[in-house]
């Protein structure tokens, strides 16, 4: 069976933060992984221009990522045992936290159909 979407009840912003955390953890430009823990120091954060900006081969809408400046949510992501915060300037995503099932991916991320 697979893992059950959202089991920790995280709610929308924080959903929203940690499937961008979960991206960002896939690129050796944005991140280091941690081969003995599992974990990944995410050391970049975007920067949007204009309303968006680029994650990967996507692009996200700076509205969705109104999580990397909010402290309260980097906090929750910890307690659940999601990241380890360095709030403002990185993240290190945990094993757990790379795992972890949102459904958010493919709602906010958003691909070229060419």
């Amino acid at each position: 069976m697979p893992p059950k979407i959202n089991s920790l009840k995280l709610n929308k912003l924080q959903l929203k933060t940690l499937v961008l955390f979960q991206e960002l953890a896939k690129s050796p430009s944005t991140s280091t992984k941690n081969d003995e823990t599992g974990e990944v120091l995410i050391s970049w954060l975007p920067q949007p221009h204009g309303n968006h900006f680029h994650v990967g081969a996507g692009v996200v809408m700076a509205a969705d990522a109104s999580g990397f400046k909010n402290e309260a949510v980097w906090k929750a992501l910890e307690r659940k045992g999601l990241i380890k915060s360095q709030f403002p300037v990185a993240a290190i995503i945990t094993a757990a936290g790379l795992e972890y099932q949102t459904g958010m991916r493919d709602k906010i991320i958003h691909h070229s159909d060419h």
